[in-house]
């Protein structure tokens, strides 16, 4: 008796549904989403060190304040190095924009010999975008204000977690029935070690990436070596393109100050080795395979998430979809989802 592809074609339209929905809760909730997942993210890396104060005997409050103040210190001194190499770039950047005058008129004398457009016109073009350039202005204003609205809800929201997590998890477990209560334990418990082991192996791995992109940089005169090593270092917390994106920054600032060809591909070049390091050294021995995602599924949900949620999500993604994956793992019915989300088996060769 042939097979009846209607079953086949149900599931998969219900799968496409499914999906379809949850897309639309992800997008239209992300103001809501974003923070929280946010703090759940930190909360999870503060969890150990929480829970060692609270051995010897302080309070959760007590102990998930100091964990706080300690992130804060964390990210303060990342900004204030950041913040100091910066400000002398900005005190260099009347040169710069001399240089970038210069590179404008150069521009704007191709466009007049290739398209018969005098500068004259161009002026006038880019005149009737300013006001299209405030606008942008005071939407970035008015984005950072939004930022720091969030960080103080994340802030928030991480204390809360921290202080009540017995209460919410004991909330949880009621909520399920009796036969899944134990599959849930094991569900939170592995993906609180597994983000641990991730974020503070990427920790880890992003202070190995500023010491090699710092002596890189200094070794071929780089100017704001610092600066730009804290950069690409700091950006690979988007896997594949945040460090890529600060190597462009890096070369494309370093022209504008008037880098040689030799010192930008001297750029390069120590990008492509910290790469080749990253990946064959510092990510089986610092950051392991904690997440089991394979590449593809790696660079999809990174896609995903930055479609729907941005940046933050790019930064969210490869840390939630490993939690997904544990779920599948522990329920018969999406394991199929887990194999496929997972690293691909190494099959023995024939002998």
């Amino acid at each position: 008796m042939p097979i009846q592809p209607r079953p086949y074609l149900n599931q998969i339209a219900q799968l496409i549904f499914v999906l379809m929905g949850a897309t639309a809760i992800l997008y239209f909730s992300q103001c809501i989403l974003v923070p929280i997942l946010f703090s759940l993210v930190l909360a999870l890396l503060l969890l150990p060190l929480c829970r060692k104060i609270e051995s010897i005997g302080s309070p959760k409050a007590l102990a998930a304040t100091i964990g706080i103040l300690l992130l804060i210190t964390v990210f303060a001194v990342i900004f204030f190095v950041l913040y100091w190499q910066l400000s002398q770039l900005i005190q260099d950047s009347g040169q710069m924009r001399d240089k970038i005058d210069a590179l404008i008129k150069q521009v704007q004398q191709n466009i007049d010999q290739k398209f018969g457009l005098p500068p004259r016109e161009q002026k006038k073009i880019i005149e009737q975008s300013n006001g299209n350039v405030m606008s942008s202005v005071s939407g970035v204003f008015g984005g950072l204000f939004g930022i720091l609205v969030d960080i103080i809800l994340v802030l928030v929201y991480i204390f809360l977690l921290l202080v009540f997590r017995s209460h919410l998890l004991t909330g949880l477990l009621k909520a399920v029935p009796d036969t899944q209560r134990e599959n849930v334990r094991k569900i939170s418990r592995e993906a609180a070690g597994v983000s641990q082991q991730y974020l503070l192996g990427l920790a880890m791995m992003i202070g190995c990436l500023w010491v090699m992109y710092g002596i890189g940089f200094s070794l071929i005169g780089v100017k704001y070596a610092i600066f730009f090593a804290v950069l690409c270092g700091t950006l690979e917390l988007i896997p594949f393109i945040g460090n890529l994106t600060g190597t462009i920054l890096t070369v494309g600032i370093s022209l504008v100050q008037g880098a040689s060809l030799g010192q930008v591909g001297g750029i390069v070049g120590i990008y492509a080795v910290v790469q080749f390091t990253q990946s064959y050294m510092l990510e089986p021995m610092i950051v392991g395979r904690q997440v089991n995602l394979n590449p593809l599924t790696t660079i999809l949900c990174i896609v995903v998430f930055e479609a729907i949620w941005g940046v933050p999500g790019m930064v969210l993604a490869v840390p939630l979809t490993g939690m997904f994956k544990i779920a599948c793992d522990h329920f018969e019915q999406l394991k199929p989802y887990g194999f496929l989300l997972g690293e691909v088996p190494k099959t023995k060769k024939a002998k």
